[in-house]
C-alpha cells in the first residue's frame, strides 16, 4: 500500500530485519503483544505467527481496514485509533497479564508515545521500539556522554533501555532520510528504590536540564531555588558546584532532590 508522508509512514521491507525484530521480544507463546502503528503489516505477520494474541493500534483508517481484511480469521485485533488514546491498562486487565509492545514509532510523535508508555508502565512488561538513531542514542545514553539528557533520565527511570541494532534507510519503503535503531525497554520503575516521588521528581529533572549549556547551579536558580539552599544541597549531595546536569547519574540527581527537600 502507498505510504502517507504526513503520518510518518515508512514501511519496513527487509525480511531478515522483520524476523530479528520479532525475535527481540523474546518468547511470545501465550503472550499478548500490542503493535503500535503496524502500517501495511510487515511485522504484524511475524508477531501473529509467534504470539497468542496481537493488538494492532493503527491510526490510518485505510491501513486498519487492510489489516482487518488480511487477518480476519486470526489472533489479531485491530484498533483504529491514536495510540495516545489507547488504554494499555484495560488491555492488560483483559489479557490477564502484562503486555509486550512493539512499535515503529513515527519520528514526529516519538517523545509523546514514549511518555504514554511510561505512564502505562503498570500494564507493561517490555517494549521493543524502532526510532530514529539519534533518538535511540539519547534514550540509552549514560551520564557524561554527549547524548545524555532529560530523555535519557526520563526513560531510564522507568527501566533499563538497550540499543539492539540499527537499520539503514534502504530497509524501508520509501527510504527515510535517517537511520533507524531498534532498542529494548524493560519496565522496572526506580522511584521506590531511589525514594523519590514520581509526580515531583520528573518536573525537577526537567528544571535541572532546562538549559544544557548552563551549570546545574544556574538551572536551579532559574527554577526558583535560593543560592544558599543550592550551595547547601550540592554540598550535602557531594556534587561539584560547577557540574552540569548531564554529568550526573540518576542516583546523584535523586540525592540532590532529597537534599533540596530536607536541607
Amino acid at each position: 500500500m502507498p505510504s502517507k508522508p504526513r503520518l510518518g509512514q515508512n514501511f519496513l521491507n527487509d525480511a531478515q530485519a522483520i524476523q530479528r525484530i520479532a525475535a527481540s521480544l523474546g518468547d511470545l507463546s501465550g503472550r499478548t503483544v500490542v503493535e503500535i502503528g503496524p502500517g501495511a503489516g510487515a511485522i504484524t505477520a511475524a508477531l501473529v505467527a509467534r504470539a497468542a494474541r496481537v493488538l494492532a493500534v493503527e491510526l490510518d483508517p485505510d491501513l486498519a481496514a487492510h489489516l482487518c481484511a488480511e487477518y480476519s480469521h486470526s489472533n489479531l485485533t485491530v484498533y483504529q485509533q491514536d495510540v495516545l488514546t489507547f488504554d494499555f491498562a484495560a488491555a492488560s486487565s483483559h489479557a490477564g497479564q502484562l503486555l509486550l509492545v512493539f512499535g515503529n514509532l513515527p519520528y514526529y510523535i516519538t517523545s509523546q508515545i514514549l511518555l504514554k508508555l511510561a505512564a502505562s508502565y503498570t500494564a507493561l512488561d517490555r517494549c521493543v521500539l524502532m526510532v530514529q538513531r539519534e533518538v535511540a542514542d539519547r534514550i540509552t545514553a549514560q551520564p557524561g556522554s554527549r547524548d545524555y539528557g532529560l530523555l535519557s533520565v526520563t526513560v531510564q527511570l522507568y527501566g533499563p533501555a538497550t540499543n539492539l541494532f540499527t537499520l539503514p534507510p534502504t530497509a524501508f519503503s520509501p527510504p527515510p532520510d535517517v537511520y533507524s535503531t531498534v532498542f529494548r525497554w524493560r519496565f522496572a520503575p526506580r522511584f521506590a528504590e531511589l525514594r523519590v516521588d514520581e509526580s515531583s521528581f520528573l518536573p525537577f529533572a526537567r528544571k535541572v536540564f532546562a538549559q544544557k549549556r548552563k551549570t546545574l547551579s544556574n538551572n536551579l536558580r532559574a527554577a526558583g531555588f535560593t543560592p544558599a539552599l543550592i550551595v547547601s544541597a550540592l554540598t550535602h549531595a557531594s556534587i561539584d558546584p560547577r557540574a552540569r546536569a548531564e554529568q550526573l547519574s540518576i542516583e546523584t540527581l535523586a540525592a540532590l532532590w532529597h537534599a533540596l527537600q530536607t536541607t
